[in-house]
């Protein structure tokens, strides 16, 4: 967690028994464990609601695709059924005979059969 090395514990241990001495040093080592105990079991409790949290975004994202889907899939079924009322209404032969009919309402551009002499006339 802190990245301590054994030379720095020993050294750390060092200080504390000529700072707190020999009948003080295992009180003061039990109490610095304790408070350690309690801070990881903290951040291992933090790290524990996070992860639900995030499984709870999981599933509530899985749901909303679900009811996404389930709306495309009731779409798709009103399409297939407006589709089935028009070919009952209409046989096939005279839908694709409707295809094959050329309109007539499209306008045709025609090409002019000098197109040298407009180009000499407009520059």
């Amino acid at each position: 967690m802190f990245d301590l090395g054994f030379s720095e514990l020993i050294l750390i241990g060092i200080v504390a028994l000529l700072v707190l001495g020999p009948e003080r040093l295992p009180g003061a080592a039990r109490v610095a464990g304790l408070w350690m105990g309690r801070i990881k079991r903290g951040f291992t409790s933090i790290k524990e609601d996070v992860e639900r949290e995030l499984g709870a975004d999981d599933i509530r994202r899985e749901l909303r695709n679900e009811s996404i889907l389930e709306k495309e899939r009731q779409i798709l079924k009103d399409t297939a059924e407006k589709t089935n009322e028009m070919l009952r209404d209409k046989p096939a032969q005279t839908l694709f005979e409707d295809l094959e009919t050329p309109k007539t309402d499209t306008p045709t551009t025609e090409v002019p059969a000098n197109t040298t002499a407009n180009k000499e006339q407009s520059s």
